[in-house]
């Protein structure tokens, strides 16, 4: 006898946050009419542009190897669409990988991203609050994957940058910003 009964799931800390304190609020201050206006976070995508796997055939599986560490999902590797030869690049070559996080582990990116990464970038001052795209999406380029904690500095072959585009439900960059300053972003002043 089988029971399709699933394990319960423990909601994400910001994702209750953001149902309880921050949907009312963003109510009041955008005079939305229906809670379905809110504004809330639809996707991420983090892509890892790699330059160096036409010379080093094992950058694929580094990079592969850290983005799973960092957030727990298996990303697909990104190929050259058209070949480029000053670049000594060939169509089907591996020049990337990249991922979209969505739901639960979305959140608990978003979460680890705010609180635990960002604070570890040496001399850290905020991030840019000019990086939106005019439909309330935010783009966020990190110089290093070992900000992250669960990246060790012993493990890694090289350091490598990473491309954060968090994508959100807001109609205006106003509106994605509060949005983002409210689950903790720290923009600059």
């Amino acid at each position: 006898m089988t029971t399709d009964a699933a394990a319960p799931t423990i909601e994400p800390r910001l994702r209750a946050k953001h149902r309880d304190e921050l949907a009312p609020q963003l109510m009041r201050d955008f005079n939305y009419t229906n809670p379905m206006q809110v504004p809330t976070l639809t996707k991420i995508a983090v892509n890892v542009g790699l330059g160096e796997a036409l010379d080093n055939a094992n950058a694929v599986d580094s990079a592969t190897r850290d983005l799973m560490a960092i957030t727990g999902q298996r990303p697909y590797i990104r190929r050259a669409r058209q070949a480029i030869s000053n670049f000594k690049l060939r169509e089907g070559n591996p020049i990337g990988v990249a991922l979209t996080l969505r739901g639960v582990r979305m959140w608990e990116f978003y979460d680890r991203l705010v609180t635990a990464a960002l604070p570890r970038v040496r001399d850290f001052r905020g991030v840019s609050p000019n990086a939106f795209d005019g439909h309330g999406n935010y783009s966020l380029g990190l110089t290093e994957q070992l900000i992250f904690p669960e990246v060790s500095f012993d493990n890694i072959d090289r350091v490598r940058g990473l491309q954060v585009n968090i994508v959100t439900s807001a109609p205006t960059d106003e509106e994605g910003k509060r949005l983002l300053e409210l689950l903790g972003m720290p923009f600059s002043r």
